[in-house]
């Protein structure tokens, strides 16, 4: 990436000398940034336009990488959706407090299938300086009542609190909707498709489309709505009008799309768009997610129209990798997806920008991870991350990324990044990647101790294992994997 320090005019001093004001240092309300995150659900890394993939297009997410910043290398800390969300929101290492598994279906009503109480998120530490706060969309961090979005630092709600959530309820009116099966109406397998092409059913799953509406309802605060639009409309319209509410004061929106999500499910609108597309399971997928990059644009229009682009840092992010078999969602060129700690489910698409602070148009290179939001968001709101009240002498993981993307700072945000889900285990250390999935011997038979070591900077498809070539660096990186675990608990949660 390009290190030249790009000034702005004096407002941009204070963030280039890492001088951000505190509390009521700021003055006029409207000079605190707002701060939007658009978390997409299950999003490939190759699928987007400014990934390089035509097929699909996203011409209003790419917007964020032309006017801001792409990174090549942005992680997430679990390679499924709740583990994931709970580290973006709380900064920390999800293993650091136990929250490792990904509750679904009843389990999420479980009274330890949440986050933490102990663990504020940045919603807390941002309303307790003043922001508004908004959730909308997919929660995930616990159906218990103690686990409630307006428990967990968050003004309003509009969303529901498990995995996932039909996009249009049943009879599935006015779309089309391919469902998982264990067998077909002819008793074979394969797929079958209803006489008017609107219902699709498919054995390729082996397993039956979860109940992901069941005792599973949208929420507008803490009432049950009856929800007539296609559920990613519904998620753009209650993000614009928690921004035309609150847009005469700083705020936080973590808009939490469920697309691209399973049920595949589109509209007519967003089905006739890609006719072209003959299998139908890459049909509903694409419409998909062009509804997802139109509700993308009508948030970045509404800022826009309010003058408040220039005021608003903006991230866009996908919880874990794709799931391809279920979605046909691409992680290209990267090995592996949702489930796996190789780099395809865990290596996802990570943009920024923040017109007038942050440069247009560039790729930074250097490990992010999705851990450093929080961080960002708190030193740009005027918060020092350092001295949180209640973290005592548990620091953030996260970083502040304004300094590496303005030039003020030229090292790595992150030298070493850390992953462990049960038995899966990763580090990455520099452009080292070490991997294990399960105890030894289970997946790398070439290798007694079950580690995998790949060169990122050589081989991003993590194609090579050089665990037996390089045995230093496979124990160097051992060696970092097992010094930072010490340092995790045990799952508070497991199915």
């Amino acid at each position: 990436m390009r290190r030249a320090i790009l000034i702005f005019g004096l407002a941009v001093f204070p963030l280039l000398l890492g001088l951000w004001p505190t509390g009521d240092a700021w003055g006029d309300s409207l000079a605190r940034p707002n701060i939007v995150v658009l978390f997409i659900d299950d999003l490939g890394y190759g699928e987007l336009g400014c990934q390089g993939n035509p097929e699909i297009p996203t011409p209003q997410i790419d917007s964020i990488a032309k006017a801001g910043v792409r990174f090549t290398d942005g992680y997430v800390t679990a390679p499924y959706c709740s583990a994931s969300r709970a580290g973006f929101l709380t900064g920390r290492y999800q293993t650091r407090f136990g929250h490792e598994f990904n509750p679904v279906g009843h389990h999420n009503e479980e009274p330890d299938a949440g986050l933490p109480l102990s663990e504020p998120t940045f919603a807390d530490y941002l309303g307790q300086a003043g922001y508004a706060t908004g959730l909308v969309g997919k929660w995930h961090l616990g159906g218990h009542a103690k686990f409630h979005p307006l428990r967990r630092g968050f003004d309003e709600f509009f969303g529901f609190l498990h995995e996932g959530h039909f996009f249009v309820p049943p009879p599935y009116e006015g779309a089309t909707t391919m469902l998982r099966r264990r067998g077909l109406p002819s008793g074979g397998e394969g797929r079958w498709t209803s006489e008017d092409g609107r219902t699709v059913l498919t054995t390729h799953m082996r397993h039956k489309e979860p109940a992901y509406d069941a005792n599973n309802p949208i929420l507008r605060d803490g009432q049950p709505v009856s929800e007539p639009d296609y559920l990613t409309d519904a998620i753009a319209r209650e993000s614009v009008a928690f921004i035309e509410r609150h847009k005469e004061r700083p705020f936080l929106l973590y808009t939490s799309f469920n697309a691209v999500h399973s049920p595949l499910q589109a509209t007519d609108k967003y089905m006739d768009r890609f006719s072209h597309i003959e299998d139908i399971q890459r049909r509903i997928f694409a419409a998909m997610l062009s509804a997802a990059d139109d509700a993308v644009g009508e948030i970045l229009e509404t800022l826009r129209k309010h003058e408040l682009e220039e005021r608003t840092l903006v991230f866009f992010i996908s919880d874990n990798g794709g799931p391809t078999r279920e979605l046909t969602s691409s992680n290209a060129p990267l090995r592996g997806g949702k489930g796996d700690l190789y780099e395809g489910g865990v290596r996802v698409p990570f943009l920024a920008q923040w017109p007038g602070t942050l440069p247009a148009g560039e790729e930074f290179t250097s490990p992010v991870v999705s851990l450093d939001v929080m961080a960002t968001a708190l030193e740009v709101a005027g918060l020092d991350a350092s001295k949180l009240p209640g973290r005592g002498d548990q620091p953030l993981d996260g970083v502040n990324l304004l300094p590496y993307l303005t030039g003020a700072k030229d090292d790595v945000p992150h030298p070493t990044l850390f992953w462990r889900m049960g038995q899966k285990r990763a580090l990455r250390q520099g452009n080292w990647k070490l991997v294990r999935n399960g105890p030894a011997g289970t997946r790398a038979p070439q290798s007694p101790t079950g580690w995998e070591l790949y060169d990122l900077a050589n081989d991003v498809a993590e194609s090579r294992d050089l665990a037996t070539e390089r045995p230093e660096v496979l124990r160097e990186l051992v060696k970092s994997w097992e010094s930072l675990n010490q340092e995790m608990v045990d799952p508070v949660w497991q199915r």
